[in-house]
């Protein structure tokens, strides 16, 4: 492992070829080093780039700019290259802090995700809250503590592109028999179902019949294991989920033709919600570096969605969270930064992941 700045795509094909989990290491401006690489020849990029007017991070470069609207250029600029080398199925996970000007919040994260999507086309797939639960010191009087940060998932394109959900599943709790009869996870083990159906007056006879079968089928496949729980939802007896109007709820619609459906827990547990409760690591294993982006961050995106055998990107790598991550979860990673103090962090910190 060590740190290049010169004969960028000709260290890259050799890396390709290596074995190593251990991260190459690029000294540059990113917008530059990015057009060295090949088209299309990374799986997955997630970074956070230095927020805009709030530190003076080593070496100058992105976030030093005289206006907001001149930082979300250049990174627009430059995560059109991200785009270029980015592979179909790839995803680009973007972190990114807001900031304050004359008692005003600017927006930047939001103005940023727009203009990749509105001017680069990229498709965003999740917003992310990161709640920091420990945020820093806040002395304001006249608006509430600032706690949370964004992270957007952009896909190339709404179809087609990599994704393991199973990977980042939680553990399902477990079904089990109890005197004889098959009891979910949660307790459910059909008998108020049944009733709620036997008493219904909203069910025809024939509605009732085809209701009983399907929920001795569900109760059957939790008892294979085919799904960990279910909810069962009756015409008359429970509201649809999400809307009640059939012309924007497929769900709504069901239960208008056929009198019930049902909600079915996955066998291998539920996928993260969108809101991440993250502590920051702003001091661990840093040495005068200040991001608060910690490696429980990186974990999820890169499960979810870097293939085992994908190069994992981040042109702002820092003191190379993103990296760490990667190389823990045997994935091989490039990192560009401007400063080579933090790369040189970054060596020392993944070297010892070796």
């Amino acid at each position: 492992m060590s740190i290049i700045q010169s004969n960028i795509l000709h260290h890259f094909n050799c890396y390709t070829r290596d074995k190593s989990f251990s991260p190459l290491l690029i000294l540059g401006d990113a917008n530059r080093v990015l057009q060295e690489l090949p088209e299309a020849a990374i799986d997955f990029c997630m970074t956070s780039p230095p927020y805009w007017g709030k530190r003076e991070y080593d070496n100058g470069g992105i976030g030093l700019e005289a206006s907001h609207e001149e930082y979300i250029s250049n990174l627009v600029a430059i995560f059109a290259q991200v785009k270029r080398v980015l592979q179909p199925t790839g995803s680009f996970w973007l972190n990114i802090g807001d900031t304050y000007l004359n008692k005003r919040l600017l927006g930047i994260p939001w103005k940023l995700a727009l203009a990749l999507m509105d001017h680069q086309g990229w498709v965003l797939r999740n917003s992310v809250i990161w709640n920091k639960i420990k945020g820093g010191l806040d002395n304001t009087t006249d608006r509430l503590a600032n706690v949370h940060e964004h992270i957007f998932h952009f896909v190339k394109s709404p179809n087609g592109y990599y994704y393991n959900a199973d990977s980042i599943r939680t553990s399902p709790r477990q079904a089990r028999v109890v005197n004889g009869a098959v009891v979910s996870a949660t307790g459910v083990r059909g008998v108020r179902y049944r009733r709620q159906i036997e008493l219904s007056t909203a069910l025809t006879n024939e509605e009732k019949k085809i209701a009983m079968k399907a929920l001795d089928e569900m109760l059957g496949k939790i008892g294979l294991g085919e799904i960990s729980d279910f909810r069962m939802i009756i015409r008359g007896q429970q509201r649809a989920t999400h809307s009640d109007s059939e012309r924007v709820s497929g769900r709504a619609k069901e239960l208008r033709d056929r009198g019930f459906y049902f909600l079915k827990y996955h066998p291998k547990g539920s996928k993260p919600g969108d809101v991440w409760d993250i502590l920051p690591e702003d001091t661990q294993n840093r040495n005068g570096h200040f991001a608060p982006y910690p490696e429980d961050l990186c974990k999820i995106p890169i499960l979810a969605t870097c293939p085992p055998d994908g190069i994992v990107l981040d042109p702002f790598c820092g003191t190379g969270t993103t990296l760490s991550v990667a190389q823990a979860f045997e994935r091989k990673s490039i990192g560009i930064d401007v400063s080579e103090y933090y790369l040189q962090l970054a060596e020392k910190r993944c070297h010892r992941l070796l």
